[in-house]
């Protein structure tokens, strides 16, 4: 036999669909509601309620309510002490609490949706600036961007609409708190998943990163899959792909370079844009020397020292640079030339004047 579809029965329902609950946890939510408003009742009437328990039955077709008491060591003796016209007495009372009940419990279900996407990609809007912090409209909640996890140069504006990496829930003064970046080096990660299929698919890896928000960004990466170029990957078509994720970086350049387990070979690619870099390991202190051509010395080191700083972040080791001085050897070579073909130019012109005739 069906349950007769009550204005109640329906109201429960409506109510579980909208909210994405289960209909058992909006009873159950009005069931606290009613007994919170039985006890401020109660007190009221000058009532003492501190030792005993109670329960709710509600008809869950017409949903009438009717509240049972018993002595907190006695909990076989039920008594119905539902007061006559307690319903219209707590209503107000009641709704109160069950709104609050009810939002809590959508919180609840909307934090738990949320917490299956932490690590990933979102999108939301900027709402407003809390102080040093920003806060982010989800749709249905709202989340937090600390200063910490913001890009230090980028300017922002409400009503914008950014991507960003839901880094974590953590229990706040507030209850549950959503906390976004754009500035964890995982942001970067997630958007090339998004911009390359070769990533997503897990053919090509990245095997580390190393960043500074806002300025630059330095991966390494390495293919799962032969035939398949990590780098060339990474980049696109005519640098399509990198260049989608500089764009969402607000310009923060990204150098991708291939991974290699010889350590060697990745500080000295990782020292990129320089070329001809050779290096030197020490295995004990942990010390690459690395050796640059001079006209590459600048490039190796970077502006700031950022290029050397970003490679040592991404190898793990620390990385001493310096330049290598031209050789007198070649120097002497070069010179050595030049006078050769001078003399040679001087001895040819002074033959053609001994050999010009005698008028």
């Amino acid at each position: 036999m069906q349950t007769p579809r009550t204005e109640f029965a329906q109201a429960l329902k409506a109510i579980a669909t909208e909210r994405g609950l289960d209909p058992s946890v909006i009873l159950d939510t009005i069931k606290q509601a009613i007994i919170a408003a039985y006890r401020r009742d109660a007190k009221e009437r000058g009532e003492d309620t501190e030792e005993l328990d109670f329960d709710v039955e509600i008809n869950p077709t017409n949903g009438e309510a009717r509240v049972f008491a018993w002595p907190l060591e006695k909990p076989k003796q039920k008594k119905d002490v539902t007061p006559p016209g307690f319903g219209r007495i707590a209503a107000q009372t009641a709704k109160q609490v069950i709104h609050q009940k009810i939002r809590e419990a959508e919180k609840g279900a909307i934090m738990e949706e949320f917490s299956g996407r932490a690590g990933n990609l979102v999108s939301g809007m900027i709402l407003r600036f809390d102080g040093p912090n920003v806060r982010v409209d989800m749709g249905r909640t709202e989340a937090t961007m600390p200063a910490s996890e913001r890009i230090p140069n980028e300017r922002l504006t409400p009503n914008q609409r950014l991507t960003f990496l839901l880094k974590e829930i953590i229990e706040g003064t507030r209850g549950k708190e959503i906390i976004l970046s754009r500035a964890d080096p995982a942001f970067v990660e997630k958007l090339f998943a998004r911009e390359v299929p070769e990533v997503a698919s897990g053919s090509v890896v990245i095997k580390q990163i190393a960043r500074e928000p806002g300025v630059r960004t330095k991966i390494a990466v390495a293919s799962e899959q032969s035939g398949v170029d990590p780098v060339g990957s990474c980049v696109g078509q005519k640098g399509v792909r990198v260049q989608a994720v500089t764009n969402e970086l607000g310009g923060e350049r990204v150098d991708i370079i291939p991974w290699s387990q010889d350590s060697a070979e990745l500080i000295s690619a990782a020292l990129s844009p320089a070329e001809n870099v050779t290096v030197g390991l020490d295995e004990k202190t942990k010390v690459a020397k690395a050796k640059a051509p001079e006209d590459q010395l600048s490039l190796a080191i970077g502006k700031e020292g950022q290029n050397v700083r970003l490679a040592a972040k991404l190898t793990g080791w620390r990385i001493e640079v310096e330049g290598i001085p031209q050789e007198k050897e070649q120097v002497s070579e070069i010179s050595l030339i030049k006078k050769t073909r001078t003399k040679k130019v001087t001895k040819k012109k002074a033959s053609q004047t001994a050999d010009a005739p005698q008028e």
